[in-house]
């Protein structure tokens, strides 16, 4: 009998499916880099989902973010994000938050992994605070604006990263917070010329859509692991 999961089961084999259908995955961003992490996860078998998110679509959110359309702006993307994976697969379990999150954040959840796709450092660090404390593997999405070329995109510890403004900023904010190295999903492409008045850093789709889907795949790689 085919079902959505009759393609990877036949990649990876029912043991693995079935560890990734007993797993929580928690993702933080809903946004640029977490909408692809998300889509990712959702057809690939995880059985539970953890959202979190403050934010609602915009109109110039549509250039790279999977759940920004002209019909959902305006929109909470916790609330899209739940309607587009229960369309994939309605057997998920979703628990969304429609929160900021910050180091007074109490959050009454034990994922087994957690994705950061967030661009905020005071709360990546909390976040990664959080996991820490909480015994939760993590990885992190550094800075995917000014960027132009998915080719470039790599995974490794925060340690090793290089030619990345934000990389550069969290690393020396971990020092001083005394956090441990952890892996991260980054670009080692020199960033691109400002070509605006605005004071948002442009950013693509390609590159964007990379790093969510290097660390889903990170995660599902992790979680079926023997």
């Amino acid at each position: 009998m085919f079902d959505q999961l009759t393609r990877i089961r036949t990649l990876l084999g029912d043991e693995k499916i079935k560890k990734l259908q007993d797993a929580t995955v928690m993702v933080f961003g809903c946004g640029a880099v977490g909408s692809f992490a998300i889509e990712a996860l959702a057809r690939s078998g995880i059985g539970n989902i953890i959202l979190l998110d403050f934010d609602v679509v915009e109109k110039s959110n549509i250039n790279r973010q999977l759940f920004a359309t002209e019909s959902t702006l305006g929109r909470k993307k916790t609330d899209i994000a739940q309607e587009r994976i229960a369309d994939i697969n309605p057997n998920i379990k979703v628990t969304a938050f429609d929160m900021f999150f910050d180091s007074d954040t109490a959050l009454p959840v034990q994922p087994d992994f957690v994705i950061d796709a967030i661009d905020t450092v005071k709360s990546k660090l909390a976040i990664y605070r959080w996991c820490k404390q909480n015994k939760i593997p993590f990885i992190s999405s550094m800075g995917a604006a000014r960027k132009t070329d998915p080719t470039k995109v790599k995974i490794d510890k925060i340690s090793k990263t290089f030619a990345c403004p934000l990389a550069a900023t969290i690393r020396k904010a971990i020092r001083d917070a005394r956090i441990g190295d952890f892996p991260v999903v980054f670009s080692t492409e020199a960033p691109a010329a400002h070509k605006s008045t605005s004071k948002d850093f442009g950013s693509i789709i390609t590159v964007t859509g990379t790093f969510g889907l290097f660390m889903a795949n990170y995660a599902i790689k992790y979680l079926t692991k023997n």
